[in-house]
């Protein structure tokens, strides 16, 4: 009874404890007071009394209070409910199995690159690592002396001793250490911008692959958090040392977004091309490079771009909102033009227009949004021509110069225009300071670095230009001019390069040299440097006074006409373009800007806008290009066939990739029939694509089409003989046909590769059993035939009864040996059988012989015939008395040396007879051998 007490009174004791610690007493523990109670710590503290079941075990008021403290606090950390460890018990057999494999490959990988690493030669290493201790190591006297300086600075200090203290005076410390603190207080505070110390270059020669990526991720999230923080500066820097370590797809576009942030267009660009390059379709490049050419005025091709990524993703918000930008800009382009601020401007590059009276041609296309005034070029200099302004060279004409009167004349103006162009010439010192129509101090810079550089010079796009190469009959210092103001223009420093021909035009002038075609490429060129300063009259000076060195000059002639057009004077850049279209038909700018302007006209002057025109010049036939244009070369039209290659790939591979998407939308929706057509389409356009084979074999299956779907699955084996998808639609294509063996053998194919594919099992099942049903219907349907029987006795011979199906002659059953013992006897009573069509003969020759000696036997004697033949032997006489011994012989028969030419050589007809064995045999009950032994033996027979 003490016990018992004791015991009681212990529980009570800890009862109390609990309720003390807790404090709920027991009044709490209700429904009406948990309902009313609006606390939540209070509410927690009573599930877990009530959880702790000291107070009793009430399951439906636990419930209560858990949902009620739910409504209260959703995330309430006592609703939390632990998960178990999940062991092989709790999660499926498949789910498991794909855990453990993915644990032993990680581990087998890792033991791999444990192994690798231990095995890695570090001798190529040791070459280009310092030697720690050597003769040549060497160390710079300020690193030591800086070393030392450090050394002592740290060093604690001596402590002083009594005597000295007599002699410290306080108030001078005091004053030499608030001296130090004024002066470190004094000058001024410096930010210093991280990304100026990072170096975008690393050497990642001693590293290995694994370490590369591992540094490459961390420095693009390095990138990353700079990025998120509106460091692009930063960002690019640290995106730039990721490319070192290993150029990545996501390095290369996060640069190019924060290159975009910056507004370096043409970097931006070069990365999002090296992204497209690594992935052709990466959505994100697409839209980045579409952002580059909208701002780069190119707007036709950013709303390519954007179309490929709406074929990608169609329901892209960015792409949609960014085409309909772009669109609202195209609209607004034709109010534009009929202001003549913006134009289409189609030239080509002009290098050497006198180097060896040569011109090769080639075409520059400024977008039509692009200003023909001095707004900034959207090109990237490496793309522009030399002169970037004409899109066809005119052939040099040097054998024609001024014609009677006209040639005085011409003269006389030409030295009338020379002598008014001094508002060109410039001192040394103005070259330096001068800045001209929004060219910026550092093009100067560079103009000025060009003057002083030596005879090479290297263009932004990588290539050397001579500076000093000559230039028909100019001197060396006027051909450096020129060529110095060709590299100038190429890099799109206008200001400068004007500047150059300007020096150049003074320097022939000065120099009394009779060389009129090249003072007209000095002039043309210099009207071009006008035309993209916004400098139209001075472009129609120097463009008319070109014309009069050398008349019909295409180049001179369609610059004028751009400046006339720019300054509204629609009419007389009628008349130029008019011109040129005389000399050279080709100058699709020139066609262009006609049908414009004669809209203009018509607008303007109404349906009699012809007559107000002036005079357009007749251009003689020595001066029309278009008749005499040569053939061009190997190499063009070889380049050119690339090119269209390459672009016929690529709109081959945007198109297949829409049509695919379009196929598989219409499967999801049901219509497969419109998924035939497009599949169909994109056959025609990779027919070696066994995908689209898979998904039209689909279609076909939905719309019961079993032979179609058959041939495309046996297509798609062609090309990948191991596709699971296409064994199983090949077998449901059987099984639509009725043909259950071959379906069943392609089941048996599809789980072979993969025992997890519960469909293929199902449907295995099913043909099994219409297999079964469609055998016994044709064991059941089989009519019987009645065999006469004649005995013959004689007391000389043995009787020899053997049945005949085929009706043939018996007297020749008795010369037929059935014990052979050679593979020639074999071969005489086999052949004595096949001659006759006997074959209850040959099923009995087949069942005295042993089924190892078979494939010896017929090493000569085997063929199409022979082996059809012996099939229906086995099938109609020997099936029936022993089975066992026709799968020996079936599984030894095909050893035989010409066992695969005389497979090949079966009619169609004769090997319905194999397939009909192989029923019979796989329908048979067996101990020594089992239906998947019959199957894989049907195989072999195939």
């Amino acid at each position: 009874m003490m016990d018992v007490f004791e015991n009681c009174s212990t529980t009570a004791d800890h009862r109390e404890s609990l309720s003390k610690s807790l404090d709920v007493p027991v009044e709490c523990l209700d429904y009406g007071y948990i309902e009313k109670c609006k606390d939540v710590k209070y509410l927690e503290k009573i599930l877990k009394v009530l959880r702790s079941g000291e107070e009793g075990y009430y399951p439906h008021l636990i419930e209560f209070c858990e949902s009620h403290l739910e409504k209260l606090n959703p995330k309430s950390r006592v609703l939390r409910k632990a998960n178990p460890v999940a062991t092989s018990a709790s999660l499926g057999k498949d789910e498991w199995n794909q855990i453990v494999d993915e644990l032993m490959t990680w581990q087998e990988e890792t033991k791999n690159t444990e192994m690798s690493l231990q095995q890695q030669s570090t001798h190529d290493l040791m070459k280009e690592i310092p030697s720690i201790r050597g003769s040549t190591s060497s160390i710079s006297l300020s690193k030591t002396s800086n070393a030392k300086e450090k050394g002592n600075s740290s060093k604690r200090a001596l402590p002083r001793d009594y005597q000295e203290w007599d002699k410290f005076d306080v108030e001078k410390e005091c004053e030499r250490v608030d001296g130090d603190v004024l002066q470190s207080d004094h000058p001024p505070a410096v930010k210093i911008k991280g990304h100026a110390k990072i170096k975008t270059e690393v050497d990642v020669s001693l590293l290995t692959q694994q370490e590369r990526l591992l540094l490459a991720n961390r420095e693009k999230d390095k990138g990353n958090e700079a990025f998120r923080a509106i460091d692009y500066e930063e960002a690019v820097a640290y995106y730039s040392r990721s490319l070192c370590f290993s150029p990545t797809v996501a390095a290369y576009n996060n640069r190019a977004q924060a290159e975009i942030k910056l507004d370096q267009w043409h970097n931006a660009m070069t990365d999002c091309q090296s992204v497209l390059d690594l992935e052709p379709c990466n959505v994100k490049a697409l839209l980045r490079r579409a952002t580059v050419h909208k701002h780069m005025g190119q707007l036709h091709l950013a709303t390519d771009d954007l179309r490929e990524v709406l074929m990608e993703e169609p329901q892209n918000a960015v792409a949609i909102a960014l085409l309909s930008e772009i669109e609202t800009l195209e609209e607004n382009q034709p109010e534009q033009q009929r202001r003549g601020k913006r134009i289409l401007i189609q030239e080509e590059e002009e290098e050497n227009d006198d180097s060896n009276n040569n011109m090769q041609a080639q075409a520059f296309l400024a977008e039509p949004s692009q200003p023909v005034g001095g707004e900034e070029s959207s090109a990237a200099p490496g793309e522009r021509g030399d002169m970037g302004n004409a899109q066809k060279k005119p052939h040099s004409r040097g054998d024609r110069g001024p014609h009677g009167d006209a040639s005085s004349s011409h003269a006389g103006q030409w030295r009338s225009k020379g002598a008014s162009s001094d508002k060109y010439k410039v001192t040394p010192h103005e070259s330096k300071e001068k800045v001209s129509n929004g060219t910026s101090k550092r093009d100067s810079t560079a103009s000025s670095q060009t003057d002083q550089s030596g005879s090479g010079k290297t263009t932004q796009a990588g290539e050397t230009v001579n500076l000093d190469a000559p230039c028909g009959a100019l001197p060396p210092p006027l051909a450096r001019l020129k060529n110095e103001g060709n590299l100038l223009f190429k890099n799109g420093q206008f200001a400068d390069a004007l500047e150059k021909y300007s020096q150049a035009i003074q320097g022939y002038t000065d120099s009394g040299i009779d060389s009129p075609q090249d003072l007209c490429v000095l002039y043309s060129n210099r009207a071009a440097c006008s035309l993209k300063n916004g400098s139209s009259h001075d472009c129609i000076q120097d463009a008319t006074t070109a014309l009069e060195l050398q008349p019909f000059s295409l180049k001179p002639l369609l610059r004028r006409a751009m400046a006339y057009e720019s300054l509204e004077r629609y009419r007389k850049a009628y008349v130029d373009y008019k011109t040129v279209l005389q000399i050279d038909t080709s100058v699709q700018a020139a066609h262009d800007s006609v049908n414009r302007i004669s809209r203009l006209l018509v607008e303007q002057d109404g349906p009699e806008w012809r007559e107000k025109l002036s005079e357009i010049p007749l251009v003689p036939l020595s001066a029309q290009q278009h008749r005499r244009e040569e053939q061009p070369s190997a190499e063009v039209l070889q380049a050119r066939a690339e090119k269209a290659a390459r672009d016929a790939e690529r709109k081959a591979e945007i198109r297949f990739s829409a049509l695919k998407q379009e196929g598989n939308e219409f499967v999801k929706k049901g219509q497969h029939q419109e998924a035939v057509g497009k599949y169909s389409e994109c056959l025609k356009l990779k027919p070696e694509d066994c995908a689209i084979y898979t998904n039209r074999a689909l279609c076909y299956l939905k719309l019961e089409k079993f032979t179609e779907a058959k041939l495309d699955c046996d297509a798609a084996l062609k090309l990948e003989p191991t596709n699971k998808k296409a064994f199983y639609r090949r077998a449901l294509a059987f099984k639509g046909l009725k043909d259950y063996l071959a379906c069943s053998t392609d089941l048996q194919e599809v789980l072979q590769q993969d025992p997890n594919v519960q469909e293929a099992e199902k449907e295995l099942e099913e043909v099994t059993v219409l297999l079964r049903e469609s055998l016994a219907n044709d064991s059941r349907g089989k009519p019987r035939k009645t065999v006469p029987i004649t005995e013959v006795e004689d007391d000389d011979e043995e009787p020899v009864a053997v049945p005949n199906s085929a009706g043939s002659c018996r007297g020749q059953d008795t010369t037929i040996n059935f014990h052979p013992t050679c593979s020639v006897e074999f071969g005489q009573a086999l052949n004595a059988a096949c001659v006759t069509g006997n074959t209850a003969a040959c099923s009995n020759l087949l069942a005295s012989t042993a089924p190892e000696m078979l494939p010896q036997y017929l090493s000569t004697q085997l063929d199409g015939h022979t082996l059809s033949f012996i099939v229906q032997a086995l099938d109609s006489h020997l099936l029936e008395k022993d089975t066992n011994l026709v799968y020996q012989h079936l599984n030894h028969l095909h050893t035989a040396d010409r066992f695969s030419i005389a497979l090949m050589l079966m009619e169609k007809d004769k090997r319905r007879h194999m397939t009909h064995l192989f029923e019979h045999l796989s329908s048979v009950e067996s101990t020594e051998f089992t239906k998947n032994d019959v199957q894989n033996l049907a195989n072999k027979y195939k």
